[in-house]
């Protein structure tokens, strides 16, 4: 599938992109319609990481209770300092 990008100067470039085999058949299984262009494919993956991260999260939190808040935020503050 061919889908036409444009670049800041006002070039365009045309760009063939074929889906990975996992990709389809996880889009398949959440849209009626397989085809996914091009241009969606990136926006597409991420959505099914979400899912998938959304999934694990709730099995995680069914196991052992919802995540500390307090060690979340402290975790994310340490992970995203500046170095």
């Amino acid at each position: 599938m061919n889908a036409e990008f444009s670049h800041s100067d006002g070039s365009w470039s045309i760009v063939s992109v074929s889906p990975t085999a996992e990709l389809s058949g996880a889009s398949s299984e959440r849209m009626s319609d397989p085809g996914i262009p091009n241009s969606l494919q990136p926006a597409v993956q991420r959505r099914i990481e979400r899912d998938n991260l959304d999934e694990l999260i709730a099995d995680f939190d069914k196991r052992n209770g919802p995540a500390d808040a307090a060690a979340v935020a402290a975790k994310h503050a340490e992970l995203t300092r500046a170095g």
